[in-house]
């Protein structure tokens, strides 16, 4: 017989989360998993991301909670614009019926991003539970929609949690062609402009790997949290001015 992995540890509300070092690791059945229970709550949520540590789980399931290594993440200065991304992003700019706009949506994207198909998944982990922490969250001034909108109707956007100078990706989805891939684009215009140097991506893609995400050890993820996360958060209004982080080089805007 294998030898079987360590017991995840069962975390009472308030208590604290375990060492990262203690995730289970690429023998285990779920590498990076940490830890299960606690309280899905603002206090809690900010605790986890503030440490490098998020929660996955699915309907039925037990609140259970992650810290993979490596972690995938996307340096802004990194990211890809391809062709055909900075076509469909200027017709949007073009066109006067589009606009991007934050966080006046937010329940909207959350639970579109919740019932969005996904090849290969049966169902979704925004479950429930997850749409009322976010929402909470972002009533609590952490959590944030990037809208991309035309003629009045929400096409696409993202959600995402931000702890001062730290942005971490949450999910996405899409009405019409590319408005998710517009939101992003507009969402690292925004941390360019505001010396957000990372996103936390979780976990590795293709399709994140194409936008130029790239893994980094754990240990270098923490680090970084330890550097940033108590900085002052930006102000969360997207200026038009900011799409010159992407299409025309430019200084950044003092911080």
């Amino acid at each position: 017989m294998g030898k079987l992995p360590r017991p995840v540890p069962w975390l009472a509300a308030g208590e604290s989360f375990p060492p990262l070092e203690s995730a289970w690791g690429h023998q285990d059945p779920a590498p990076g998993l940490l830890a299960a229970g606690a309280a899905l709550d603002v206090p809690t949520l900010v605790q986890a991301y503030s440490q490098g540590i998020f929660p996955w789980f699915s309907l039925g399931q037990p609140v259970l909670w992650w810290s993979p290594d490596p972690r995938m993440v996307l340096q802004t200065q990194n990211f890809k614009l391809h062709r055909s991304l900075r076509k469909s992003l200027i017709h949007f700019l073009d066109d006067p019926r589009c606009e991007i706009r934050f966080d006046s949506a937010f329940e909207g994207v959350i639970k579109a991003c919740a019932s969005k198909p996904r090849a290969g998944q049966p169902g979704t982990w925004i479950v429930p539970d997850m749409v009322r922490a976010y929402s909470a969250l972002h009533r609590a001034g952490h959590a944030h929609s990037v809208e991309t909108w035309k003629e009045g109707e929400l096409t696409g956007g993202l959600y995402c949690v931000n702890l001062g100078r730290m942005v971490f990706g949450e999910s996405m989805f899409a009405h019409r062609t590319d408005a998710s891939k517009i939101a992003l684009a507009a969402l690292l215009a925004f941390c360019r402009a505001h010396h957000i140097p990372m996103i936390d991506c979780q976990q590795n893609t293709r399709h994140l790997a194409s936008l130029g995400a790239a893994e980094i050890s754990r240990t270098e993820f923490a680090s970084h949290l330890g550097q940033n996360v108590g900085k002052t958060a930006p102000a969360w209004r997207f200026d038009p001015v900011y799409w010159n982080q992407i299409l025309i080089p430019r200084t950044p805007i003092p911080p």
